[in-house]
């Protein structure tokens, strides 16, 4: 986060406006983006609504989907030292289309995971599983990096979304964090405290999780697991 806000800073404003103008080409590529986002959110909708007809039972709970702005891509490029190309930001950047699916229970993640990737237009590029892994500040969420065709008027296009799974109480946690860590300078001493304290919430919610899955399953099994 450091590296990114001296980025920011090092980039003036004339410099932006030189960078957006080269990087022009790449708004057609935006679009090209939405609409791989369109096409990943469809499928999750259509999931959805398949295991509510069929098993009563709605694994989703809320879905939201972002571009990254210009000025972030921008600044990735640098930090990557790469060039200011629509090509470099397509081949080079995963994440500018994503998209956070929000479940009811971690069973629920892993099961939309693999109802994503059996469909046969849906390529793998990369999965971290930081549940069962989580990061070093108690982060968690199953992210995928995966490659779908958009049909245009006279070409079909292979693009990169990010899919991030997550529990309605790991989305709360990150949110949070996020907003709380980085609202503004810190000292190092209140830092380490405020890590300690996220970590712990993160592993309270983790263990919520858990229980509240193994209460789902008794009342699915009318009887004590």
């Amino acid at each position: 986060m450091e590296e990114t806000k001296i980025l920011e800073q090092n980039l003036t404003e004339e410099m932006m406006k030189v960078l957006e103008t080269a990087l022009e080409p790449s708004r057609l590529l935006m679009t090209y983006y939405a609409c791989a986002i369109m096409e990943i959110e469809t499928k999750f909708k259509v999931l959805n609504r398949q295991f509510s007809l069929e098993q009563e039972h709605n694994p989703i709970e809320t879905i939201k989907s972002r571009l990254k702005s210009v000025e972030s891509i921008i600044n990735k490029l640098k930090k990557k030292n790469l060039p200011f190309t629509a090509e470099a930001v397509e081949k080079n950047l995963h994440d500018v289309a994503g998209i956070r699916v929000i479940c009811p229970f971690i069973q629920d993640i892993y099961l939309l995971a693999d109802c994503l990737l059996e469909q046969d237009d849906v390529t793998l590029i990369a999965r971290k599983d930081y549940i069962k892994n989580p990061k070093e500040n108690g982060y968690r969420s199953l992210h995928l990096i995966v490659e779908i065709p958009i049909f245009l008027k006279d070409e079909k296009r292979m693009m990169k979304v990010e899919v991030q799974l997550r529990t309605i109480a790991m989305d709360f946690w990150a949110s949070l964090e996020h907003r709380m860590r980085y609202k503004k300078e810190l000292n190092p001493k209140l830092t380490e405290y405020l890590f300690d304290e996220l970590k712990e919430c993160a592993d309270n919610s983790a263990a919520l999780d858990v229980r509240m899955e193994k209460v789902k399953d008794v009342i699915e099994r009318n009887e004590i697991v």
